[in-house]
C-alpha cells in the first residue's frame, strides 16, 4: 500500500534552516508528481510547493518563493523540502502528498503522510 513518511521537522530558531524529508513506498515514485502542504494551528491547509515526476519542473506558492526549495531523488524514493530563513509564521504541520499523474497540478493528490511538525520560535 502507499506509504508516505515525513521527517526532519522540529524546533528551530527564526533565521535558521530545516530540511524536511518524505520517504515514499508502495507505488512507482518516479511516475508521480509530488507536493508539500502545510497547516498551521487554527488555519486552513496551504499548498507550499510541487514538483513533477522527474524533478524538471517545480512550483511554489508566493510565500515559498525564494526561501523554500523542493527536490526529489527518484533512485531513493525520497522527496525533500529545504526551508531557509525560517520565520515564526512557518510554524505548521508539513505533509507530503502524492500526485495523480506525472505532471504536477495544485490540489491533485490522493495520499499523504502523517506529517512532520515545524515550530519556529526563539
Amino acid at each position: 500500500q502507499v506509504q508516505l513518511v515525513e521527517s526532519g521537522g522540529g524546533l528551530a530558531q527564526p533565521g535558521g534552516s530545516l530540511r524536511l524529508s518524505c520517504a515514499a513506498s508502495g507505488f512507482i515514485f518516479s511516475d508521480y508528481a509530488m507536493s508539500w502542504t502545510r497547516q498551521a494551528p487554527g488555519k486552513g491547509l496551504e499548498w507550499v510547493s510541487g514538483i513533477n515526476n522527474d524533478g524538471s519542473t517545480t512550483h511554489y506558492s508566493d510565500y515559498a518563493k525564494g526561501r523554500f526549495t523542493i527536490s526529489r531523488d527518484n533512485a531513493k524514493n525520497m522527496l525533500y523540502l529545504q526551508i531557509h530563513n525560517l520565520k515564526p509564521e512557518d510554524t505548521a504541520l508539513y505533509n507530503c502528498r502524492k500526485g495523480l499523474s506525472r505532471r504536477w497540478r495544485e490540489g491533485a493528490a490522493d495520499y499523504w503522510g502523517q506529517g512532520t511538525q515545524v515550530t519556529v520560535s526563539l
